[in-house]
């Protein structure tokens, strides 16, 4: 059910972009607004990236198999950095468009230009609350991506709300220079956008590096194991996120007369508590060292 509930999400957010990437064109272009073009196609790149995000969030649900033995988690984390390099292009055009807009002759603004990118801000803004508290919840990296996309697009269509809005204000009353108001704002917002897509694409690349989990979660697991009486030291912990799911590998170190079933029993102990107090675990691989009396260990 929770998988279901990312994928109509995903659904809702691409038809959404489609529908915006449609009326934004359509009307920039009737009314010769450059902001709102140039927003358009940063949304057309929104329909490329929201399709690659439902893409791999299918795949990453298709259970392990021989080929793929971890499961196939980290098509999520792909599809989450490939939204990064799209919000950065879209950034990049942005600046372009913005800094070209400023050497031309300023266009007339329209209130029906106005009225467009004021819907596509709150809609957007709508499908980001959406999107990442439910993101959030079910640790989905490409309904994260997908919801900082939108995020981005608020961003971009605030720019766009904040340059139409001046150069009407400024048509009205006279007001010199606020003709230029929408380029102006186009560049401030590119800033934002690229600093988004930065945070994405580092967080992406970590997981794809298989950087270990934050401190303070290893201390949650080894809190977790060293309550279990027959370890008695733990030697090394690791952790990384696969995706929406995480791996865990512990080597314990167990008294050296112990069986063969009784070392296999503490190992399924070890695994059920760890995934019992952090929902996220998938697996957890653990391999026994020999105890002694004195300490020595092989």
């Amino acid at each position: 059910m929770q998988n279901s509930k990312s994928v109509i999400a995903l659904w809702i957010s691409l038809f959404s972009n489609i529908v915006l990437t449609a009326v934004k064109i359509i009307v920039g272009y009737l009314f010769n607004s450059q902001v709102l073009i140039a927003d358009g196609i940063h949304n057309a790149g929104d329909v490329i990236a929201t399709f690659a995000a439902l893409t791999s969030s299918l795949v990453s649900k298709k259970p392990a198999d021989e080929d793929h033995p971890y499961g196939h988690g980290k098509a999520e984390v792909i599809a989450s950095a490939i939204v990064s390099i799209i919000l950065v292009f879209a950034a990049l055009l942005m600046v372009y468009k913005s800094i070209e807009a400023l050497f031309e002759p300023a266009a007339e603004a329209s209130l029906i230009a106005l009225y467009a990118a004021f819907i596509s801000l709150v809609w957007k803004q709508v499908l980001y609350v959406y999107c990442i508290r439910l993101g959030k919840a079910q640790n989905s990296k490409s309904l994260i991506a997908t919801a900082n996309d939108h995020l981005a697009d608020v961003y971009a269509s605030i720019a766009a709300v904040t340059g139409i809005g001046a150069t009407l204000i400024g048509e009205h009353y006279g007001i010199p220079l606020t003709d230029y108001g929408d380029p102006i704002a186009g560049i401030i917002v590119s800033y934002f956008v690229v600093k988004l897509a930065y945070e994405m694409g580092k967080e992406s690349i970590g997981i794809l590096m298989e950087k270990n989990l934050p401190e303070d979660q290893l201390l949650l697991f080894k809190h977790i194991v060293s309550t279990i009486p027959q370890v008695k030291r733990i030697d090394r912990i690791r952790a990384r996120e696969h995706g929406h799911y995480v791996i865990v590998d512990i080597r314990v170190s167990v008294p050296n007369e112990l069986t063969v079933k009784e070392g296999h029993d503490i190992s399924r102990l070890i695994k059920k508590s760890i995934m019992n107090e952090h929902q996220g675990v998938e697996e957890v691989l653990v391999h026994l060292n020999p105890w002694f009396e004195e300490g020595a260990a092989d």
